[in-house]
């Protein structure tokens, strides 16, 4: 497996990353609500997952999906389920002043995750790209390269975002706006879960 591949890959992943989905948008909310470190956490639970999404594409998961339709359905009802519940609480919540006394922890790594785990069509996208720019005749250790590089570019994608996001400028000019910012998200969250619920 040649650098020149990888680059290639890396590409496609940061053009990924950088759409607007429910994983960029719940890392800067995050960021704007929670703080610097939160959004870092939040960022390392997206990287975890869809690292692992391209794990099980390397597995052939897709293949699965493809054999058991019913499958694919049951996992993107849930994740489109789990969305929709996230938008539904921050329309809840966007008229409400921040609290202060919020424990970063875990739950913010986990958040992260299971974002990422409710869209099953990650692991289409990963197949999809890894069939298009890596040869068939990957061994046990180039997948294990793939697999590392893939995490440390959301990392390092995630952290960059959590950065920029949480300066001093940025976070007075959300809190000024935060219940119209919070349910712009909202909306935007819950229409692309309603996306993923009914598209076939």
């Amino acid at each position: 497996m040649s650098i020149e591949l990888l680059i290639a890959f890396n590409l496609a992943l940061l053009a990924a990353i950088a759409s607007p989905g429910p994983a960029m948008l719940v890392s800067i909310r995050t960021t704007l609500v929670h703080g610097r470190i939160a959004g870092i956490l939040t960022g390392l639970g997206l990287a975890f997952m869809a690292a692992i999404w391209t794990m099980l594409a390397l597995l052939g998961l897709n293949s699965v999906f493809q054999i058991f339709p019913w499958a694919y359905v049951t996992v993107k009802t849930i994740g489109a389920i789990y969305l929709i519940y996230i938008a539904w609480n921050t329309w809840k919540n966007a008229s409400k002043s921040l609290s202060s006394d919020v424990k970063i922890g875990k739950k913010h790594f986990v958040d992260g995750a299971l974002i990422n785990l409710s869209n099953p069509k990650s692991v289409l996208f990963a197949a999809a790209v890894l069939v298009l720019i890596f040869p068939p005749s990957l061994t046990l250790f180039d997948k294990g390269i793939i697999i590392l590089n893939h995490l440390i570019v959301e990392v390092i994608c995630y952290t960059f975002i959590a950065i920029t996001m949480s300066t001093e400028a940025i976070s007075k000019q959300y809190l000024k706006a935060k219940t119209w910012l919070d349910r712009f998200s909202a909306i935007v969250l819950g229409g692309l879960g309603l996306k993923l619920l009914t598209e076939k």
